[in-house]
């Protein structure tokens, strides 16, 4: 079991804190699993309850009242401090009451997750609002997968993507395919469609697509409304930002704003997506191999929002644009992706558009090539050299 570093680290200054835990992402990007190591890590297993609300066997507490009753007779008249973990708390009826009670009523210790962003945004949320912290878990990085899966390469990473189950299965193609494509129905079924109570699924998997095909380009509501009408298909705008906004929700898709450079303004119209995970795109979508530079582009802002970064387009003299601006701790790095740098105009375009910004802070072109071809102060970096270690303290 990969020990998944970047999160522990994370979380590791909470444990024991009086906040709860709150781990969200996409469906089966590991959070049970960091549950588990968390559990571990703890070592407190007499101690220590953990539940799954989508297993059978918890079915019969998936009302706040029935959870509490549960776990109260379970720590009984201890004064020792307990660990909760709860899988997939948004199964529980009025769940943060729950949660509440057990923060008020017991010394205890609690982490939970959930598929949906909209987790601690409800009513109910403010039973602990002001009383958690939140961590996003995404699939693996690709550090993780090659810490598994040695004798794989960067190329299979940019085909399968980084769905933690895959690794047991990574050398059959077929059994991927069927899998990767499980996980998209789940996510579309349970976390999309049934907790949005939508019912043209057939323009939602039609949004879907469109976005898949599009990801890293700049396009709006209103395009894809425009998109359906020329495909002699009536949908209003509102419907597509709805549609899309759910799968947000469902860390499907991340939406990454333009903003100017100069004025620091960020524009309200035309966003990029990016898909949470690539391997998707490639199962229901295909063409990966064909996107490289598309699919490229998802992996570097993938990889910035799991180290922290929040992220933004550039724009830069109102029309040449900026792949990349990773901000930190209020620092920018500003990043340019590409395939590969062979021709010249390429070169001109991505490191003459990062010459145009006036500051000193870290500017960098990332590509597939292996030779260094850095200059004036802007440094080029080979995408696994920016996925590794090495590129971790960018």
């Amino acid at each position: 079991m990969i020990k998944r570093e970047l999160y522990m680290k994370q979380i590791r200054p909470f444990i024991g804190k009086d906040v709860v835990k709150v781990l969200t992402g996409i469906r089966r990007s590991g959070k049970s699993i960091m549950l588990e190591l968390l559990c571990k890590e703890i070592n407190f297993p007499h101690r220590s309850i953990l539940m799954n609300f989508e297993s059978k066997k918890n079915s019969k507490y998936l009302k706040a009242d029935a959870l509490y009753d549960y776990i109260t007779r379970k720590v009984g008249d201890s004064k020792e401090k307990f660990y909760l973990f709860f899988d997939e708390i948004q199964e529980v009826q009025k769940w943060e009451e729950a949660v509440s009670s057990f923060r008020v009523d017991f010394d205890a210790d609690i982490y939970i997750t959930g598929s949906n962003a909209k987790l601690l945004s409800g009513e109910l949320a403010t039973y602990i609002a002001g009383r958690y912290v939140q961590f996003v878990i995404y699939p693996f990085s690709f550090e993780e997968f090659r810490e598994i899966n040695k004798d794989h390469t960067f190329m299979d990473y940019l085909e399968i993507g980084g769905m933690p189950f895959l690794n047991s299965i990574i050398d059959d193609k077929n059994a991927i395919k069927v899998y990767l494509d499980d996980v998209y129905n789940s996510i579309i079924l349970k976390d999309v469609v049934k907790r949005n109570n939508i019912r043209d699924v057939d323009l939602l998997e039609r949004i879907i697509t469109y976005i898949l095909a599009n990801i890293g380009q700049t396009f709006s509501a209103t395009s894809i409304a425009k998109y359906f009408k020329n495909e002699q298909r009536k949908v209003s705008t509102d419907t597509v930002l709805n549609y899309i906004r759910a799968c947000e929700d469902a860390y499907l898709f991340y939406q990454i704003k333009r903003q100017e450079i100069k004025g620091k303004k960020i524009l309200s119209v035309n966003e990029k997506y990016y898909v949470a995970d690539h391997g998707l795109r490639e199962a229901v979508y295909g063409k990966n191999n064909q996107d490289i530079e598309r699919v490229l582009e998802n992996i570097v802002c993938l990889e910035l929002l799991r180290r922290g970064y929040k992220v933004t387009v550039g724009i830069v003299d109102a029309v040449k644009e900026i792949d990349f601006i990773a901000v930190r701790n209020n620092k920018p790095v500003y990043i340019q992706v590409c395939y590969y740098l062979i021709e010249e105009a390429t070169k001109e375009r991505e490191f003459g558009n990062l010459e145009k910004i006036n500051d000193n802070y870290p500017k960098y072109v990332i590509s597939m090539d292996e030779f260094d071809m850095s200059r004036n102060g802007i440094r080029h970096l080979n995408i696994e050299e920016f996925l590794g270690k090495e590129g971790m303290a960018l």
